[in-house]
């Protein structure tokens, strides 16, 4: 649905073979709606080129073309960080992975015999590690967000209670069914990328906002006829064509909150909620390996990135506590 006041620029044909990818993601793969409309961007891109510059479908491209479009992006990269003018590095590589997926796809149906991205190497990118918030950040949002005690409000701590308690992704969030929640139930099962399940344990302060967040959801289902869409949801809207509330909504409603809160909404969103929840488990003691099932990670690989933040975290503490660490201190 196009945004209010801006129009819906139409999106292009791409070849038969980018949709029976896509499909492929989605039906053997159980790549989720995000997973696939980020795919469709990224070929998208790639298709577009290949037809302005070199007046060929994406499934004829060559090595050379392909390193003609990398060389295109490189030349439109950023490595300064709140650059919004230019692609980020991050874009290039993510871009080259649609790719070498796609075409190894091609080969493995035999629509191709090569693989064009064999030889082309990922661009170097340094590391990047997860934005955060502090502990005393998050209850200052719970906090300004309470103070209101209406039923957007109840909401909204219900939402950060969750989030916080749970580690899931704002989609997972934001699409639980009602029935997700049982009566009096310490735990939920939430169904994760790739059709993966997992329980996820609720602190008792969550349930406590589900439990009073349930006394006000109906205030958020439309009183008519055509509420039957939104009646399933636990988080249901009455503008989204989805019927539950969308996580744009949801990371515009922090964004507000952030600044309520005094707090820099650059640094709040959804997501960075997640990386919280999983930073201040590890600093307080959880295992890398209990983590890792809770977020949902398929790789414990993914989950320790957060070692580099809590090593960070430490760096800076030996750095500015210990007497040894100071500039012209020596031991005596």
């Amino acid at each position: 649905m196009a945004r209010p006041g801006r129009p819906a620029m139409p999106k292009p044909d791409l070849h038969p073979l980018v949709d029976a990818f896509l499909d492929m993601l989605t039906t053997e793969r159980g790549a989720a709606m995000n997973t696939r409309q980020a795919y469709w961007r990224d070929l998208a891109d790639v298709s577009l080129y290949l037809r302005d510059q070199k007046n060929k479908e994406i499934n004829k491209a060559s090595t050379d073309d392909l390193k003609d479009y990398i060389k295109h992006l490189n030349n439109k990269t950023s490595s300064r960080e709140g650059d919004n003018s230019k692609i980020a590095v991050r874009t290039v590589a993510r871009r080259l992975s649609a790719l070498r997926q796609f075409f190894r796809y091609l080969v493995s149906e035999g629509e191709r015999e090569d693989d064009p991205t064999s030889t082309i190497e990922s661009p170097k990118q340094g590391r990047t590690l997860p934005k955060t918030l502090s502990e005393d950040e998050v209850t200052n949002l719970i906090n300004t967000a309470a103070e209101k005690n209406t039923a957007e409000s109840i909401r909204l701590v219900c939402l950060i209670e969750m989030l916080y308690a749970t580690g899931l992704r704002v989609s997972e969030l934001v699409g639980l069914p009602l029935s997700a929640i049982g009566k009096n139930s310490d735990h939920m099962i939430v169904e994760g990328k790739g059709g993966r399940e997992r329980m996820v344990p609720l602190s008792t302060t969550a349930q406590k906002a589900v439990k009073k967040y349930l006394d006000v959801r109906k205030q958020h289902i439309s009183q008519d006829n055509d509420s039957s869409a939104q009646d399933k949801w636990l988080f249901p809207s009455k503008t989204s064509v989805s019927g539950h509330l969308t996580r744009q909504r949801f990371a515009q409603l922090l964004k507000d909150l952030a600044k309520e809160a005094k707090i820099d909404d650059g640094r709040v969103s959804p997501h960075v909620l997640r990386h919280a929840f999983a930073t201040h488990l590890l600093n307080n003691g959880a295992d890398l390996r209990s983590v890792q099932k809770m977020l949902g990670h398929a790789d414990i690989a993914t989950t320790q990135i957060y070692t580099h933040i809590l090593n960070e975290d430490a760096r800076k503490t030996v750095e500015e506590k210990h007497p040894l660490a100071k500039t012209g201190t020596k031991k005596k």
